[in-house]
C-alpha cells in the first residue's frame, strides 16, 4: 500500500488555522511564539522546495511542539477552565486538541518528504561516528588496463613505479 503525498502547504494551513483557533481564548504567549515559529520553518521549507534542512528542521519542531503543546494544556487549562467555561474557551481548547492529534500524523507526512528531498534514514548531530561506508574503497578485481596487460614485464633498466593506492 503506497503512502498518499500530502502538500507540505496543506499541512501547514491546517495548522496554522488550528492554532490561530487554538488561541482565541486561553492559551499564553509561549504556545503562540512556538507553534507560530514552527509554521514559519514551515514556510520556508516550502519556500525551498530542495532543502532537506528545512523539512528536517520543520520535522523536529513539530515534534517538539508535540511535548509543549501537552505541557501548556496541562498547565493553563485547570486555570481557565476554573475561571468559567464559555462557548469561545470550549470552542479554542477543542480546535488547539484537534490541532494536537493531528501533529503526529503531520510528522509522519512532514518525514516522507525529508527522505523524497534526500534526507537519510539516520540524523547525524555532528559527533564523530564510526561508519562502514565501503563506497570509497576501490575492488582488487578492478585494475587499471595499463598495469593489467604486463603485471611482471619490466624491463631491467627501470625503477619500479610508486602506486597510488
Amino acid at each position: 500500500m503506497e503512502i498518499p503525498a500530502i502538500n507540505l502547504k496543506a499541512i501547514v494551513l491546517v495548522h496554522w488555522l488550528l492554532t490561530v483557533w487554538g488561541c482565541m481564548a486561553w492559551l499564553s504567549h509561549s504556545y503562540v511564539w512556538g507553534n507560530f515559529s514552527v509554521l514559519a520553518v514551515g514556510v520556508w521549507a516550502i519556500a525551498q522546495r530542495d532543502s532537506v534542512d528545512a523539512v528536517l528542521m520543520f520535522l523536529i519542531g513539530m515534534t517538539l511542539t508535540i511535548l509543549t503543546d501537552i505541557i501548556h494544556f496541562g498547565i493553563y487549562y485547570p486555570i481557565f477552565e476554573s475561571l468559567g467555561a464559555n462557548d469561545t474557551f470550549r470552542f479554542s481548547v477543542g480546535m488547539a486538541i484537534l490541532s494536537l492529534i493531528l501533529k503526529p500524523l503531520s510528522c509522519f507526512f512532514v518525514y516522507q518528504m525529508y527522505r523524497e528531498r534526500g534526507g537519510d534514514y539516520n540524523i547525524n548531530f555532528g559527533f564523530p561516528t564510526v561508519t562502514r561506508n565501503r563506497d570509497a574503497y576501490q575492488s582488487i578485481d578492478q585494475q587499471d588496463q595499463s598495469s593489467a596487460a604486463k603485471p611482471f614485464n619490466q624491463a631491467e633498466d627501470q625503477k619500479p613505479a610508486v602506486r597510488a593506492y
